[in-house]
Formats: C-alpha cells, structure tokens, sequence
C-alpha cells in the first residue's frame, strides 16, 4: 500500500499540490503537516510512520518534504527500511524498492558520512590548532587554588554554615563539596 506523507511550512502555503501528486501516484492515504522543516514535532509525519506496515511504501512529493537535513532524511529512510518499508519521492524519481533506488540511497548515505567524517577532521585539527597556541577547552574552574583553599579552610571552622560559604565564594552547594571532597581525597 502506499501512505502519502505531504508538508509545507506556513499557513500560507498549500498542500494541494503535493496531495494531488500523492493522490495520482496512488496513495491510498496520506498524512500532513503544516510546520517547518526544521521542526523536530511533526505530528503528521510522526502518525504516518507509526501507520506504515512491512511491505508499504511510505511517498513524499520531494526529498526536502521528509527530512530536516541529509542526516535525518537517511536515518528515516534506513529506519524504513529495516521494518521493510519502502520509500518513494516522486519529483526525484527515487523508489527504494527498486536496485536503482537502493543504489541512489546508498550514494547520498555515503555522501552524509563523508560529511560527517570531514567535520569531525575540522574539528579536530581546530582543537589542536588552539592547543598549540596555549588555549584549553572546557569549562573554566570555579575556584582557584586560593579560593579552594579559602573555602576549604572555612569549611574547617565548624561556626561557618555551607550556606553563607557558598554565598561569600558565589558558587553552589555542590560545587563546594566537589571541592571539599578532593581536598579530602588527597590528605
């Protein structure tokens, strides 16, 4: 059976022309939403794919109909795939459920992890550019050496209340006790 999916992101925009697609493809029904891509709540799309059975194909008009990016858009479609769902976009002519489709899928999978192999490169030659210059990632430390010790040494006059120290040293409660605790460690 074919289950027709159809999108577009404003009120001002219409469906009838993708249903009408949908509609003389042979979709028997078809599900739809009116928000943006970027949306990660699509009802719509959410109430098509839980409809879907082995052996349907799942139809868009457009690949940008389905998925937020590449990403999304290949894990969908292998989601589909392994429940034995096929997949059709008919302005692209894709249809998984032929070897032609699966090889069309399998290139923009590729393509995807490709991308995703060359950002984590970037990445990475980033971090160790900014190492060589003397920068450090993370989080910098809320207390200094002095002021671990200035709590720590707070904390031992049993007439402070962790409370007040926490307010006086403007960190939290937990905060306080990471570092109390490894002052405790290392005795």
């Amino acid at each position: 059976m074919l289950i027709g999916y159809a999108r577009v992101s404003t009120e001002d925009q219409t469906l009838a022309l993708q249903k009408d697609a949908l509609e003389n493809i042979g979709c028997t029904k078809i599900f739809t939403d009116i928000r943006s891509g970027a949306t990660t709540e699509r009802p719509g799309l959410t109430e098509a794919l839980s409809y879907l059975r082995e052996g349907d194909s799942l139809v868009v008009w457009k690949l940008d109909r389905l998925g937020r990016s590449l990403q999304h858009l290949i894990e969908t479609i292998t989601d589909l795939n392994n429940r034995k769902i096929g997949f059709q976009s008919i302005t692209e002519h894709i249809d998984t459920t032929t070897s032609g489709g699966k090889l069309i899928f399998h290139i923009f999978g590729a393509l995807a992890e490709f991308e995703r192999d060359i950002i984590r490169e970037r990445t990475k030659a980033g971090l160790a550019a900014a190492r060589a210059r003397g920068r450090k990632g993370g989080r910098p430390k809320a207390l200094d050496s002095k002021k671990a010790s200035i709590a720590q040494a707070l904390y031992n006059d049993k007439k402070n209340a962790i409370t007040d120290i926490c307010k006086t040293l403007n960190i939290s409660r937990a905060t306080f006790y990471r570092y109390i605790n490894r002052g405790k460690a290392s005795k």
